[in-house]
């Protein structure tokens, strides 16, 4: 829910889907409401010569990327040097270390007990999940942190549904714990790799809810066991 994603470099308003991410601000705020355990903002706080950013490419791109690096531009997918070649999808700078749009959203309610999570902070790898960075190479420490707090039940939100919020909730599943996206406190990217999110968080066995069916959750209206 960084500044960069709403107002900024990367505003969601200017891509495909053209979705307004501001719209999702009073549905989090109001979730804070709800009894979670732990509230984690999960901030991408990149270096400025993130692999990521199409005007380092030049960089980062393999040799034998199928898009020439003078060529690339913002959405192009490339081929990193190093990680067994791996893709990188091309974005605008965004998030950068210290800058206005690496900040949370100034109308988002932040508690004093709530959890900060940098990632994406190595400029050779990307990170999309608030787990692991996209090669696996390393982790943040979330997954300790929810052990410690003995988590079973997480509920993931926020921008974008098709990349970071999609990542970090199949990642979830990956280690063990019961995960919820709240639809209509996410937005996506674009239509089709929204879709392709989708169908892959349900078939790693996510569940898609809206805030509406989380507040059920933690009255016991839904029948189900209450989130812990």
């Amino acid at each position: 829910m960084q500044n960069d994603f709403i107002d900024g470099s990367l505003a969601l308003r200017h891509c495909p889907a053209k979705q307004e991410a501001a719209d999702v601000v009073p549905v989090i705020n109001a979730l804070r409401n709800l009894p979670f355990k732990k509230v984690v903002w999960s901030l991408d706080y990149h270096p400025k010569n993130h692999c990521s950013f199409v005007d380092n490419v030049i960089h980062h791109a393999h040799e034998d990327s199928p898009v020439p690096p003078h060529h690339a531009k913002v959405g192009d997918v490339i081929l990193l040097k190093g990680h067994s070649k791996m893709e990188q999808k091309l974005w605008p700078a965004h998030c950068v270390d210290g800058t206005w749009g690496a900040e949370l959203h100034k109308d988002l309610i932040v508690g004093k007990d709530d959890i900060f999570i940098r990632k994406g902070t190595h400029s050779a790898v990307d990170s999309y999940s608030a787990f692991f960075d996209n090669a696996k190479m390393s982790a943040t420490e979330l997954h300790r942190t929810l052990q410690k707090e003995k988590v079973n039940d997480i509920f993931v939100c926020g921008l974008a549904l098709d990349y970071c919020v999609g990542s970090t909730a199949l990642h979830g599943a990956e280690l063990g714990y019961r995960v919820w996206v709240i639809s209509d406190a996410s937005r996506g990217v674009c239509e089709k790799s929204i879709e392709g999110m989708e169908r892959r968080l349900k078939e790693a066995g996510v569940t898609l809810i809206d805030s509406a069916g989380v507040k059920k959750l933690f009255e016991g209206a839904s029948g189900g066991p209450k989130p812990c």
